[in-house]
């Protein structure tokens, strides 16, 4: 027989653990009895641990004569209810008359054990409305936990989420994107959209790192500012190239902020927004006409095929031309760069990533109530994300060797061996 990583065999049982597993192959047949005997086996290990305890309370053990004029004493007990992923059970609670027993295993008041809790989070984060999470409760666990309680309890990583955002940052970063994602959230009655702006940096060591999440109903110089100073007070010092979608106000931001970022307009943006009017018998060769533009060899080579793509497209779609040549300073900053860096830049697609995976963990929330939810979701989402980020994105020896040429005495004393 082949036994899988991390199964027992009967021989690795102790003594008392084979009395158990034989005791309760006795009682039970179907799984259901299975369930119904581990649930009184957990009501009955609470109790035990609950009576050990008052024990420690109280200076000696129940029914001994070292109780006689101590002071103290137990006073019977009460009802408790509690949820776990048994189900619910009613455990007997024990009392002492001056009523100073504070017991820590479940704690007055307290009427879940952590992992119901661990796992109502757990479903949050993966996407799963609070209904879905109240109906799969009950339907697996047997336990009836509402909505609105299922939200005070996801409520209560808002201050690990105030304390993720305010968290101190690397002081330099080469690479940073930025880019938004719409949400619906109600607000005075009205159903609105919000937009949850994201800043995503490679750090110095190559791996991604999700900054910090902003919601706003617009963007503007100022909220811009008030981003940039936020990374400056986290500890930011120096990003070296900033590269987001046609962001308005974040330039003016930016070069207040860090005056010496250069930034990188996002190409693929700008073809959408370009053919976004073009009839469909244009389309394939205005593409083709503006990939000619886009996918130049040097700086000299693009300018010359944006003038051919002038004379040619001009009459028909000025407002092609006009809306590459208002950008072209922010769009042209990565032919500058040999190949690894020009790939990893001239597109948001890393930002862009990262929220499509967050749609998909929070596709079944259509409409959030407040703007606290809809931080508290993408923040949960933002941890299960993240734990696929442990490696360094492709070729970032090469990258960070190549960045080392151009920005040499930034980076100075500043790269991990």
């Amino acid at each position: 027989m082949i036994k899988r990583k991390g199964e027992m065999t009967m021989a690795q049982l102790t003594e008392k653990e084979m009395q158990l597993v034989a005791l309760i192959s006795e009682e039970c047949s179907t799984p259901a009895d299975l369930t119904a005997k581990l649930k009184n086996l957990f009501a009955g290990a609470l109790e035990k641990m609950l009576e050990a305890e008052m024990d420690e309370h109280l200076g000696y053990e129940k029914n001994s004569v070292l109780g006689n004029n101590s002071g103290n004493s137990r006073n019977g007990y009460g009802k408790k209810t509690v949820k776990s992923e048994w189900g619910e059970s009613e455990i007997s609670v024990p009392r002492d008359r001056n009523g100073t027993f504070e017991p820590r295993i479940i704690e007055k008041r307290q009427t879940r054990t952590d992992d119901i809790e661990a796992r109502i989070l757990a479903m949050y984060a993966k996407g799963m409305s609070t209904r879905d999470i109240e109906d799969h409760l009950r339907d697996i666990y047997g336990v009836e936990a509402s909505a609105s309680l299922i939200s005070r309890i996801t409520d209560k990583i808002m201050p690990a989420v105030t304390e993720w955002q305010s968290r101190p940052l690397d002081p330099i970063y080469p690479i940073v994107f930025l880019d938004g994602i719409v949400f619906k959230v109600r607000k005075d009655s009205r159903i609105i959209n919000k937009c949850l702006y994201t800043v995503l940096g490679i750090n110095m060591d190559g791996r991604k790192e999700i900054l910090g999440i902003w919601l706003s109903e617009n963007e503007s110089a100022s909220f811009w500012t008030t981003v940039c100073n936020e990374l400056k007070n986290r500890g930011v010092e120096d990003i070296l190239i900033a590269c987001r979608d046609n962001l308005s106000g974040f330039s003016t931001a930016i070069e207040t902020v860090f005056p010496k970022t250069e930034q990188q307009l996002c190409v693929i943006h700008q073809i959408r927004n370009s053919t976004k009017y073009v009839s469909y018998k244009d389309i394939k060769a205005v593409m083709a006409d503006l990939k000619l533009v886009y996918d130049a060899p040097t700086l000299e080579d693009a300018e010359y095929r944006l003038e051919e793509f002038r004379e040619k497209w001009e009459t028909k779609y000025p407002q092609i031309l006009k809306s590459w040549e208002a950008n072209w300073a922010e769009l042209s900053t990565y032919f500058k760069y040999p190949h690894e860096v020009r790939r990893l830049i001239y597109t948001t697609n890393a930002v862009e990533g990262f929220h499509r995976m967050l749609r998909k963990f929070t596709k079944t929330k259509t409409i959030y109530p407040t703007d606290e939810a809809v931080k508290k979701s993408v923040y949960l989402s933002i941890q299960e994300i993240s734990k696929k980020w442990s490696m360094p994105i492709r070729d970032w020896g090469i990258i960070m060797g190549q960045l080392m040429i151009f920005f040499g005495d930034r980076l100075q004393g500043k790269v991990t061996s």
